[in-house]
């Protein structure tokens, strides 16, 4: 389980100190370095989450692990009214809310800094959550499907994009290669922090995809628990609701 996968193998911090410390790290290079490693492909998919939040019409989003607030930025093509980008990375967020100015949305997205495992709002508070490529970096993953399902309305939508392991031939490989030397390698090449990187290669390697996660939202109690992979299976939306 990605719980035990950390950053920094030699640091006493717990996984979600050091989770902290990478993204502050890498925040001003991330955006740039992301679209390269993904070739563009997760501009695609988050595009894909907004669809699917729009179709539900919502008036207030969450937008979790928001990092720069590239999806909570996509967000803003929904219905809603208000949306707040979290993280626990004050350097990504900061960031995000330079982007956001920029693109005048600061009367529509708020950037709060928080954790997933606690969040700092009422039980039904939200229409719609959205996770991009965060899950994977909770410290304690049911306690934070825990906490997102607490926050989320009844019949609201949670929307998880995360990477996982294409299962079929040659996909499979392809991947395995790119994720083993070249994500490293770029990640080397272009960032200050060689670790984070590796990382992320690591921690997408081991975490729970497909149907495992599927079961693991639904004995946390969501409903209507889908699963739709993009790209070949190197990244899976999910989509879940609460009764």
């Amino acid at each position: 389980m990605s719980e035990n996968v950390k950053p920094y193998k030699d640091s006493e911090l717990d996984k979600k100190e050091q989770v902290t410390k990478m993204f502050d790290t890498i925040s001003k290079e991330y955006d740039g370095l992301n679209r390269v490693i993904s070739f563009g492909i997760d501009i695609k998919w988050r595009n894909k989450v907004v669809k699917l939040v729009a179709d539900t019409k919502p008036e207030n989003i969450l937008d979790i692990a928001t990092g720069t607030g590239d999806l909570a930025i996509s967000l803003t093509e929904t219905s809603a009214k208000e949306i707040i980008g979290l993280d626990i990375s004050d350097g990504m967020l900061e960031v995000g809310r330079k982007k956001i100015k920029s693109k005048n949305l600061d009367e529509i997205i708020q950037m709060v800094i928080g954790d997933s495992e606690d969040l700092p709002f009422k039980d039904n508070t939200f229409d719609a959550i959205t996770v991009a490529f965060g899950v994977r970096n909770f410290m304690n993953l049911k306690k934070g499907l825990s906490e997102i399902l607490r926050v989320l309305k009844p019949n609201g939508i949670f929307v998880i994009l995360e990477t996982s392991v294409p299962t079929k031939t040659p996909y499979k490989q392809g991947y395995k290669l790119y994720s083993k030397f070249i994500l490293p390698t770029i990640g080397k090449v272009f960032s200050k922090d060689r670790s984070a990187y590796k990382y992320l290669s690591e921690s997408a390697s081991v975490f729970p995809f497909g149907e495992e996660l599927n079961n693991i939202l639904r004995e946390t109690g969501f409903i209507n628990v889908e699963d739709k992979p993009q790209t070949f299976g190197v990244a899976t939306i999910y989509t879940a609701s609460k009764a």
